[in-house]
């Protein structure tokens, strides 16, 4: 079960901590090039800023923490923290009308949610 709950840690963190750089890294008009980001429209860029910065902190508080056995608390924190975020992620899509892409979102949701939930079992 440990190896399954770190291949999942990691596929979040580089998923999550990926799309929360290129968000820190590029501007508002840049995020809207990628046909994917619509929703980017209904956000200001401060906004856009701090959902990447909190998809960064995120991946790195789902891992670090665990990793180095330093406040191992903080990684199911992470996790359920990010589970939160993705389900306001679904809104956005639901609410815009864009369907095609919810089945990969709510898998999102799942991902950081088996991660916390199995690190909280093994903090019990």
């Amino acid at each position: 079960m440990e190896i399954a709950v770190w291949i999942v840690t990691g596929l979040v963190a580089l998923l999550l901590g990926g799309a929360g750089a290129s968000k820190l890294a590029r501007s508002k008009a840049r995020i809207l090039e990628n046909p994917n980001m619509g929703w980017a429209r209904d956000f200001s860029q401060p906004a856009i800023k701090l959902i990447g910065l909190a998809e960064v902190a995120g991946a790195l508080g789902l891992v670090l923490p665990w990793a180095l056995s330093v406040l191992p608390v903080l990684t199911p924190i992470a996790g359920y923290a990010l589970a939160a975020l993705l389900v306001g992620a679904a809104g956005v899509h639901i609410r815009r009308r864009e369907f095609a892409g919810l089945p990969f979102v709510l898998l999102l949701v799942a991902a950081p949610l088996f991660v916390a939930i199995a690190r909280t079992v093994a903090l019990a």
